[in-house]
This record gives C-alpha cells, structure tokens and sequence, in this order.
C-alpha cells in the first residue's frame, strides 16, 4: 500500500450516506457512491455535493466507468430483509435482496481495493445456519483477501441506540484486523434529545429553536449540532387519535403489553405483535433500534408523539446540519436504514490507523 496516495472511498448501496458521512469524519474521501433509491441519492448528494452520485440498480453498472482501479477501499451493506430476523415473511433463500451481495463482491474483484468493509443485520450470522457468512467469507478469501467479522453494537461506540450490526472487514495487505475498543461512556436517549424542541402529533416546523443553551446540554448533544443555531426538520408523523390514546397507558421502557385489550380489538392476534412496536424510549438508557420507526409506532419518553425527524437521526448519530430529502415517509425509512456515522467513523478510524 503507498501511504501517501489519497484515500479514496467507493460507497455501494449508500443510502442517505450514513457509511459516507463516518468515511469522511476519518479521513477518507469519497469518489463514488451508488444508490438505486431516488430520494436516498438525493440526500445523499445534499450532504456530499462534490462526490460523483449513480442512482442505478447496480447490477447495471460496471464501477470501471466510473472509478480507477485500486482505490483505498470499498464499502456498502447490501439490502438486508431477507436476512432480518424481525423479517417473518420473507426471510428465505428466494428473496431477491440476498443474492445482492454477490454485486458487493463482484466490485471488490473488479476494482481491487485495499480494503473493504461490508455490513449487514445480525441475522445474516444465524442465516442457513450460519452458511450465508462462511460463502462470503469463501469468496473473498478466494480473491486474496483476509477477513475479520464481527457483530459491533452501536452503543459501545458513542451511538445513543442499541443497533446491532454485522460487520466484515477485509484487505489484501496481509493484515490481521482488530475490531476498534468499545467506548467508556454510555449515551443515553436524555443525553442525545433532551435540548430539542418540544412538539405535538403531526408536527411540520422545518425550523424551531433549540430548548436549552449549550451550557445546559451533553457533550453529546454539543457535537450533534455541530455549529447548527437552530433544531430543523422537526417533523412528526400525524397518529389518529385512538393511537394516540394507547399512548397514554404506556410509560418509559414500555411496549405495546401496556395497552388496555379493550383499545387492542383491531389486532386479530396480539401474539404476533413485534416486541418493539408501541415502545416508549427510556430516557436513561440509549433507544431501542431506530428502524421503521413510523410503522413501529416508537414513542417520545416524555410527550405522547412519534419521534421526529431531527430526533431519530440524533439517536442514529446524524449532526443536525445533516439534511434529508424526501417524503417524511421516505425520509424516515432513510433513517431507520442506515448505519451510525460514529459507528462507521470507529471502524474506518481503526481501519486507518494500519
């Protein structure tokens, strides 16, 4: 590897940039990103203008026309609802999103990076019983690469939400890559949110003031603003009015069991509810997985409303200057999908550091 030739990044599969965002933070730039998703490529071309953005299925793209060969490193996480375990219906082998990772590989042998970091859910580790992980692994092996995984937790890297992700780390220099140490501090829901403006049900203020002064506020909460005056994108899903009354039954750390039967009769089976639907967060631990937060119903700890925009992307490490495109539906999907930046900034900072 020549040490002094810039390192460039190649993001596949980017959505809003989560990945991109963390490259940056520790020193890697961007030369490419691909994103089938029109509302993900736009926010992420509102957040990196200068990187060359393909919003293209990529099984269509040859990186070649688009990219030199041999830059620092590839990465990106593949769709991953085939492999999910909160995924009941289509986790199975002719789900279409599980051969995507073949695409991942086939960029890797093509542009010969350095390195690549390839991410997903848990669920790819318990997937045909571990096989899906020991085939990738296999490939990559086969194309000279040494590989590390590891299932990495959020929380243990500075991110306000327990968010497990499974990450395998590979490169072509011989090296034996060691996962970054795990953060002392714990940040909580209270420590990420807690200077953002109070809201009501079906809120659309694109800018508010923020509620506490610097002084008065997390080191946490310093960093997400990260110089921004004011709270944006403070925009809440509108609940009818029977969801809205659940609400009230339900206190921190809570789900959906809280909820009076009599308010439930529109749920055929309650024993197929998701454990995470109906959660009000506990302020005095980190979130729970900031995923389809919408469909989730998950609560606001101390107002009866769904979380924000602004409030979901500080839970998943977004800065406030960090601006989303889309529908609020999109916009919120956006969220739920991506990876932490300071969970992507730990490892590619440990990446850098060999």
């Amino acid at each position: 590897m020549n040490l002094n030739k810039e390192k460039i990044g190649i993001d596949i599969f980017s959505g809003a940039g989560g990945l991109s965002f963390g490259a940056e933070k520790a020193g890697i730039k961007i030369g490419l990103a691909i994103e089938k998703d029109l509302a993900a490529s736009k926010t992420f071309l509102t957040n990196h203008p200068a990187v060359k953005m393909i919003c293209d299925d990529i099984k269509n793209i040859n990186p070649l026309d688009h990219i030199k060969k041999n830059p620092f490193i590839v990465f990106g996480g593949p769709p991953c609802q085939g492999f999910s375990a909160s995924n009941t219906k289509t986790r199975n082998n002719n789900n279409s999103n599980n051969s995507l990772f073949y695409e991942f590989v086939r960029f890797v042998d093509v542009l010969r990076p350095d390195w690549f970091l390839f991410e997903n859910v848990e669920g790819i580790t318990s997937f045909n019983v571990g096989e899906t992980v020991r085939v990738i692994k296999s490939l990559f092996e086969k194309l000279g690469y040494q590989t590390s995984e590891m299932v990495l937790y959020a929380s243990d890297y500075g991110v306000p939400q327990h968010r497990n992700r499974f990450v395998m780390v590979g490169n072509k220099l011989g090296i034996d890559f060691k996962f970054p140490e795990k953060s002392e501090a714990t940040i909580t829901v209270d420590d990420a949110i807690s200077d953002l403006p109070d809201l009501e049900n079906g809120a659309k203020s694109e800018i508010l003031p923020y509620k506490k002064n610097e002084s008065e506020i997390s080191t946490y909460a310093k960093k997400m603003r990260n110089g921004s005056i004011y709270s944006n994108q403070n925009l809440v899903s509108r609940n009818k009015d029977y969801v809205l009354e659940r609400y009230h039954h339900i206190k921190q750390g809570e789900n959906w069991k809280a909820i009076p039967a009599a308010l439930l009769t529109n749920y055929k089976n309650t024993d197929n509810c998701h454990s995470g639907i109906y959660r009000r967060l506990d302020a005095s631990l980190p979130s729970v997985v900031i995923s389809n937060y919408r469909k989730n119903m998950l609560i606001h700890p101390f107002q009866n409303r769904g979380l924000s925009v602004r409030e979901a992307a500080r839970l998943q490490s977004f800065p406030d200057n960090f601006m989303f495109e889309g529908t609020l539906m999109e916009i919120q999907q956006q969220i739920g999908n991506a990876v932490p930046p300071l969970l992507a900034e730990a490892i590619f900072t440990k990446i850098l550091s060999y």
